[in-house]
């Protein structure tokens, strides 16, 4: 069922909670009637336990005290559902986690009520093959471009039926008759699962390293037999100078090779920015003749021996954990949009049918993801 978003009277609801014990109810005056309300249930909130920490989580452990076994993590802004409350200490459930977290790091009733919207996320996955963005939230309104069925999009709110949305760095509209609605908190993960995500990960990263090595292998042999006859050919040329101005010495030389690098990602990004200029194509796939954001990361992966989905491309190698940690050649995911990360905050991507595939600011808009495939 569609989890109902939290609206205007919040504060008055969670209130009723506090002293009353009743089921909770929010509402928001309908719009140009300020008397009439619509009533919105937010008992689904009225447990919620909200990490707030100043590092990246919190152990939930078996006890309610520091020496009590660590049986998972609750990562800051995740969320849990209230059991009871020990000694400072809330037991919660969260994902496949029961544990207790500190109430020191953690905030529950009205606070959480207050933040809940804040780390929940909305989103809008379209069901139909095209679906237009409009500049308004009516039918009668521009036609500013299209989704594909698969699009993944942010939903920044709700207006009469349409989901206000972005699209290509602009606000725009789409019907909520053509979406599913889902929304997302994170939840707990236990000691187990972060050992098995970790192993994934990691076999992941050697799988695709391993495909893109090979894939390098043969560029790498070529360049170097280019490089090799290079050099001799400077070699000759420089002992035929030397023996024509009477000089006794051999002309001394460097052998070139080339070296691939290490960094995979910075391969990535240094083939990615050869097709800046080029055009931007919807549904396209061409780097040189036009592709959309989809198809340019799909593509430029693809010639190091990775296949990306054409869509549901945040499923895709694994997760990085924070913007800073961030390296060139990771994806980064907007809402409707992908980019390849540069470094130094800068992105290459195919941006809009104005734009072509060009380099910007890595944070131009809300970075939903981001994914490391090497």
């Amino acid at each position: 069922m569609r989890k109902r978003k939290l609206v205007a009277g919040l504060v008055a609801a969670a209130i009723a909670v506090a002293f009353t014990g009743e089921p909770v109810y929010a509402g928001t005056a309908a719009q140009g009637t300020p008397t009439v309300v619509e009533v919105v249930d937010n008992r689904e909130y009225e447990d919620l336990v909200i990490a707030q920490v100043p590092g990246t989580y919190v152990n939930i452990r078996s006890g309610p005290d520091t020496d009590s076994k660590i049986l998972g993590k609750l990562y800051n802004n995740s969320v849990g559902h209230f059991v009871e409350e020990k000694d400072g200490w809330y037991k919660i459930k969260s994902g496949t986690v029961e544990g207790f977290v500190s109430g020191e790091y953690c905030v529950r009733g009205l606070d959480a009520l207050k933040i809940a919207r804040d780390v929940e996320i909305t989103f809008a996955t379209i069901n139909v093959s095209t679906l237009r963005v409009r500049e308004k939230a009516t039918t009668n309104s521009a036609i500013l471009g299209t989704f594909s069925k698969g699009d993944e999009l942010e939903v920044q709110a709700e207006e009469d039926g349409f989901a206000k949305v972005s699209y290509n760095n602009k606000t725009g509209y789409i019907s909520m008759d053509y979406v599913d609605i889902h929304t997302e908190f994170v939840e707990a993960e236990s000691i187990e699962e972060e050992k098995a995500r970790l192993a994934a990960e990691r076999k992941a990263r050697e799988e695709a390293k391993r495909a893109a090595e090979a894939a390098l292998k043969a560029q790498k042999e070529k360049a170097e037999a280019e490089a090799k006859a290079a050099a001799e050919a400077a070699r000759q040329a420089a002992e035929a100078a030397a023996a024509q101005a009477g000089e006794s010495t051999a002309a001394e030389t460097a052998t070139a090779t080339a070296e691939s690098s290490d960094d995979l990602g910075q391969q990535v990004v240094d083939y990615a920015l050869q097709f800046v200029g080029n055009p931007y194509k919807y549904g396209g796939t061409s780097l040189t003749n036009g592709c959309d954001c989809s198809g340019f990361t799909m593509s430029v992966y693809a010639h190091f021996g990775i296949k990306l989905p054409r869509t549901g491309q945040r499923s895709a190698g694994y997760a990085v954990g924070s913007y800073a940690e961030a390296k060139p050649g990771d994806l980064l995911f907007y809402s409707g949009h992908v980019a390849i990360y540069m470094g130094n905050d800068q992105i290459v991507h195919a941006a809009t049918p104005q734009q072509g595939i060009v380099t910007g600011n890595a944070r131009y808009a809300k970075i939903l993801a981001i994914r490391r495939i090497f």
